[in-house]
């Protein structure tokens, strides 16, 4: 296991996958590298890849409203990314690209080592929680799995693009807090 220092200039450098070669920014992650609660999308988006900060476009200042909605801080999680890279025209990473990159995020996430996992849309989820996971049934269940607690709930593009399921994903968000007080961390 690389240290943060180590593990970011490696993702700087790296070269596995064609992704590199369009991106301005790499987006590595941000946030507490202490949390309890870890966040995890596909990839970075015209904003990400412009500033190199993880979730701060209209996703971001969603994901940011829901989290004070349900009284939790940005400060206090940690967000990343499937994927450290724009893929091109937003288009969904490839597998080769995702499978480029997971080395990188499971290096994250032992170093930070969240009680929980939250996987952001279908993508993340399939990459993380199971290959056949199917956001529209599944979002909101529990899985543990080596000490984490996994789960997954819509992605905030998804809320943009479809408002009526911001209410589903509410009670994802609720849900979320609720395992954070039983486990005694919020």
């Amino acid at each position: 296991m690389l240290g943060w220092e180590e593990l970011e200039r490696l993702c700087q450098r790296c070269r596995r996958c064609s992704l590199y070669k369009s991106r301005t920014n790499l987006v590595f992650g941000t946030g507490n590298k202490e949390a309890d609660l870890m966040f995890i999308g596909e990839g970075p988006g015209r904003e990400e890849d412009e500033t190199g900060i993880a979730f701060v476009g209209r996703a971001g200042r969603l994901l940011n409203k829901i989290l004070e909605a349900v009284e939790m801080k940005r400060e206090d999680v940690y967000i990343a990314n499937i994927v450290k890279c724009r893929p091109p025209g937003n288009r969904n990473p490839m597998e080769e690209e995702k499978e480029a990159c997971l080395p990188f995020l499971r290096n994250q996430v032992a170093l930070i080592r969240p009680r929980i996992i939250v996987c952001l849309g279908s993508i993340a989820a399939r990459a993380i929680i199971d290959k056949d996971y199917r956001i529209t049934v599944d979002h909101g269940k529990w899985v543990e799995r080596k000490g984490y607690y996994l789960t997954a709930t819509y992605h905030p593009s998804a809320l943009l693009r479809v408002p009526a399921r911001k209410k589903e994903a509410w009670e994802d968000f609720k849900e979320i807090k609720k395992k954070l007080m039983e486990l005694g961390l919020g």
